[in-house]
């Protein structure tokens, strides 16, 4: 008996806890919390929609994550963003009130949105949540589960009293299949869907649908409620032919055959080489209708799209179609990812001199020594390209090249006109003047474009920086790439040494120091023509020098140590240097040259003490002075009644903004110790030294105080004194940090000696200088090149899409390219750009260029600028330019509007090309067609003939139907019902939605 009583118990060894939540309670309750977070518990109060506004508002959503067990779900709450309203007393008596999304479903305000979630469109709510599954989750497609989801919304607005309607996303995501529910005090709405691949063949029109929107409601009452019916049919024109796509493109064969000028090179492409517009989508709309009004069956069908009352058009865009200034600006960039060099390019000896100089070494020492006199050619185009044209021959066979003669000449005529007729070389003065444009002529078009350079850190539009860049893009996308980039910056680079060699001004750049404004490129040039300027003007110095000796060496026989060239075999210049007899200053080449007069230290410490040092100022101011450029105002002398002389000065070196960064690196370094800071203070004051030797050639007998009343008038502090005879008169002395013990002014005026800026070391050696930056022009690689000029480029597409828009006049492009401009001068400010961000500016660029395209486009295909109309043409201008920034235009007046006639016969005129039985239709003009646009109700007729109709077969009808009845007894509360249906030719969809009443029923 024991045994019988103990064996139930022993096998009860689990008991189940009922009140541990389940993972389906569970998942309720997490979504309660993200509604109770949300704060959509309760009823909302809002105003009913206005018309349009869903298109015009903002729609904003919030995303969570919840589980199911392990199964991920997003929830996601959607909502036009409204003002919010205030209505403390107003919700009292409107307790009972529907749900404001059942009010939806009967608003006429927002049918047929053109931009909107599918489920505004179909149910016309404008809040609701959705849960679908999460990224990487397979579809919820067993019914089990999608009734489990449903149910598990259900719970969840019975609990919390949420009156948003929730939706499941059920089957796969592509369908768009939803589900969901709306609960409201006693109403329950319940949204279904049925979507098919083929229209059953009793729902393909109105009539068939009308009828399963009844038996779906199941209305009680005998004399039924009217239904409202909206209808929108959707028409594609897809065929352009008979309208012509107006860009016109490049001609490339005179391209390829080198048959271009500078239009051609100094002009990017810019346009679309397809159409961008590829299709034309016409909604026409009937938007309040009954049903007893129009009739639409199998046989017969009342709705003709040139009677709908409401015409509205939307363009379809052409993916990323292919345009000629996005794929310029794409190619050249690529060439920033390239490592070759120019030898790897064009073969390593490529750069060798010509002939057989270099193949024996003893001529070296003979060349190095002989005093030849330096040719000066003829500067002429052909002239620039034979030497390196012989050498590349040597290399590869002519026709090899990468650039052929007729291409490269008329580069380098564009590059430099200046070279385009040949010039006795007495004309320099006049290249001089041509080679500084000032840019007045762009700058008066517009000052604003012309000083975009400063902003994106490019060159000037008239400079030859830029005109170089625009031929490296052009050469590279039409004549071979990177091999015909490395060819002409190899012809470049020669023709700079040859404007060096032969002191010819570069063309195209403006005078001065360098630019720190513009590209590190665009510097270089500025310093080589700084180069060839000082070593133009210390020839002509010394040409005038020596004609003068010539002149008068029997009066003054050595005058300022310059000596006429009979006498310059036996006797020393000033400077100590020996001139070989018998030989011309044009003569000396450039390695001699460099060293004239220019003193090193040792040998300036090894020459006598200085005299001032021996004879008294009394010999110091008896001694000549050389070098004065002009008095000084009224001014004299501290300790003579001289006039005090403002000396001639050398100037200060210039520098490219490397260079300035080298010299603050070696500044930096020398530390903050008492020594190094000296030794900087030495190294920045070689131009105050200079100064100081000129001004004491200039003024003989002068002190340091001349200099400084001169050189820093506040360093010179003036006041009136009283003497001893009681005479107020004005004393001067230097400024306290003149006085600080160890000063470097002191310093250096004392170790300054008189010498004439003319016989001065030079501060700016431009041999050595010019001979540095064409060693750094001649290593650049293509792919340094392009980075180079990349600023220009985009400075040049940026100008190109300006002028562009200008012509089109289109809002959001100009405020498009104002971004764009910012946005590059951020990044090309920056010594290392991001190229990934230079590549999405680039996307930009493009992206602007096809919306000026379209725009294009369409005006074509309205037949804008034809001049034909006054008030029609500023309709179909508005008409376009909407079609451009909106989603979806109304057309004005429907198909009878002049925007309506013309796309009437667009449709018209792809009908008869589409008609494949009448072939004459496809030879033969529209005949209209020198009048379209003009409205008159002969232009509606059939114009196809032979019974072709006017429009294909809508590709897409939309029908919705609504009516308010009560559901489900005849005594509920009449509620909103609704259907959507969507008919199209590979698709079949019914959205449905159906309110009860959970009270009486």
């Amino acid at each position: 008996m024991m045994a019988a009583d103990s064996d139930p118990e022993s096998e009860v060894f689990e008991i189940t806890d009922f009140t541990t939540a389940s993972e389906w309670e569970r998942f309720i309750s997490r979504v309660e919390e993200v509604l109770n977070d949300w704060k959509l518990i309760g009823r909302a109060v809002a105003k009913p929609p206005e018309k349009g506004e869903y298109t015009t508002g903002t729609w904003e959503e919030k995303t969570k994550e919840i589980n199911f067990a392990d199964f991920k779900f997003s929830i996601t709450h959607h909502y036009l963003k409204q003002e919010t309203v205030e209505s403390e007393g107003k919700e009292e008596p409107e307790e009972d009130a529907l749900p404001l999304a059942m009010q939806d479903l009967l608003c006429m305000n927002n049918d047929f949105p053109p931009r909107a979630h599918c489920l505004v469109r179909w149910y016309g709510v404008h809040e609701f949540v959705v849960i679908s599954p999460g990224t990487n989750c397979e579809a919820i497609i067993s019914e089990s589960k999608c009734n489990l989801l449903l149910s598990s919304v259900s719970i969840s607005l019975a609990n919390t009293g949420c009156q948003v309607p929730v939706f499941v996303q059920i089957q796969q995501k592509w369908r768009r299949m939803y589900a969901g529910e709306c609960q409201g005090p006693g109403v329950r709405t319940d949204f279904e869907m049925v979507h098919l691949r083929k229209v059953p063949s009793q729902y393909n029109h109105l009539s068939g649908l009308l009828d399963v929107f009844k038996s779906k409601i199941g209305c009680p009452l005998t004399p039924l409620p009217p239904v409202n019916v909206a209808i929108r049919f959707t028409y594609v024109l897809q065929d352009w032919q008979q309208y012509s796509w107006p860009q016109q493109p490049p001609d490339f064969d005179a391209l390829l055959a080198g048959e271009v000028g500078g239009v051609e090179f100094g002009k990017l492409p810019f346009g679309a080489c397809e159409d961008p517009i590829s299709e034309l989508h016409l909604a026409t709309t009937w938007p309040h209708l009954t049903e007893g009004i129009v009739v639409d069956n199998d046989v017969y069908s009342d709705l003709d799209p040139l009677q709908a009352p409401q015409w509205s058009v939307r363009v379809r865009k052409a993916d990323n179609p292919q345009c000629l200034l996005g794929d310029f600006l794409m190619e050249f960039f690529k060439l920033c990812g390239r490592k070759e060099s120019t030898e790897d390019i064009l073969g390593r000896n490529s750069v060798e001199e010509d002939g057989k100089e270099n193949s024996d070494i003893t001529h070296a020492l003979s060349k190095l020594t002989e005093p030849a006199a330096v040719p000066i050619p003829k500067l002429s185009v052909t002239n620039m390209v034979h030497s390196a044209r012989k050498r590349i021959r040597r290399h590869r066979r002519v026709d090899e090249s990468p650039l052929s003669n007729d291409v490269l000449n008329s580069i380098l005529l564009y590059l430099f006109p200046d070279a385009a007729v040949d010039k006795p070389s007495d004309n320099n003065e006049s290249k001089a003047q041509q080679s500084n444009p000032d840019g007045k002529t762009e700058q008066e078009k517009d000052p604003e474009d012309y000083n975009l350079y400063n902003q994106l850190k490019s060159a000037p539009s008239d400079s030859l920086t830029y005109r170089l860049a625009l031929c490296i893009c052009m050469v590279n996308f039409y004549h071979g790439g990177m091999r015909a980039v490395a060819h002409l910056w190899q012809e470049f680079v020669l023709e700079m040494r040859y404007r060096w060699e032969n002191n010819y001004l570069i063309y195209g750049l403006a005078g001065g120091p360098p630019d720190l404004r513009c590209c590190l490129l665009h510097q270089k040039l500025q310093m080589l023509n700084c180069c060839i300027e000082r070593k133009r003007a210390r020839d002509d110095g010394r040409k005038s020098a020596t004609a003068e000796g010539v002149r008068e060496r029997k009066v003054s026989g050595c005058e300022n140590g310059r000596l006429g060239p009979e006498s310059a075999g036996s006797t020393a210049t000033a400077g100590g240097m020996e001139v070989s007899p018998g030989k011309s200053w044009d003569s000396w080449s450039d390695s001699e040259d460099e060293f004239f007069e220019c003193l090193s230290d040792t040998d300036e410490l090894k020459e006598a003490p200085a005299e001032g040092e021996r004879s008294g100022a009394k010999e110091a101011s008896k001694a000549k002075p050389e070098g004065r450029l002009q008095p000084h105002g009224k001014l004299t002398l501290l300790n003579s009644d001289q006039p005090l002389y403002i000396p001639v000065t050398q100037e200060p070196a210039p520098m490219t903004e490397d260079l300035l960064e080298e010299q603050s690196e070696v500044l930096a370094k020398l530390g903050t110790s008492a020594e190094g800071a000296h030794l900087r203070a030495r190294m920045q004051s070689a131009c105050l030294l200079s100064d100081m030797e000129s001004f004491k050639a200039a003024n003989p007998g002068c002190s340091l105080e001349d200099f400084v009343r001169w050189y820093s008038p506040r360093d010179y502090v003036e006041e009136e004194v009283t003497d001893e005879s009681g005479q107020t008169v004005v004393r001067g002395d230097l400024s306290a940090r003149m006085k600080i013990p160890g000063n470097m002014w002191v310093e250096a005026w004392e170790t300054a000696k008189a010498t004439p800026a003319r016989r001065q070391r030079r501060l700016f050696d431009d041999t050595k200088e010019a001979e540095k930056v064409l060693h750094y022009l001649a290593v650049q690689k293509p792919a340094d090149l392009t980075r180079h000029l990349l600023p220009c480029i985009i400075h040049a597409a940026i100008l190109k899409e300006k002028e562009e828009e200008a012509a089109e006049d289109i809002p959001s492009v100009r405020k498009a390219i104002q971004q764009i401009s910012s946005l590059a001068s951020k990044l090309l400010r920056h010594p290392n750009p991001d190229y990934k961000k230079l590549e999405e500016i680039i996307n930009q660029i493009m992206v602007v260029e096809a919306v000026i395209a379209r725009a294009r486009s369409l005006k074509a295909k309205f037949g804008i600028g034809k001049g034909e109309r006054g008030e029609d043409a500023e309709d179909l201008e508005r008409f376009v330019s909407s079609l451009l920034e909106e989603p979806e235009v109304a057309v004005i007046g429907a198909g009878r509007g002049p925007a309506g006639s013309i796309i009437h016969k667009l449709f018209v005129s792809a009908q008869r090309l589409a008609d494949s039985t009448d072939e004459a239709a496809l030879l033969a003009p529209l005949e209209e067609e020198a009048g379209r646009g003009g409205g008159g109700t002969e232009d509606r007729k059939p114009a196809g003939g032979g019974g072709v109709p006017d429009f294909p077969p809508p590709a897409g009808r939309e029908i919705l139907l609504r009516t308010c009845v009560p559901r489900p007894a005849p005594y509920s509360k009449a509620l909103p019902q609704r259907l959507f249906c969507v008919l199209m030719r590979e698709e079949f969809r019914l959205a449905g939605a159906f309110s009860s009443d959970t009270s009486f029923f």
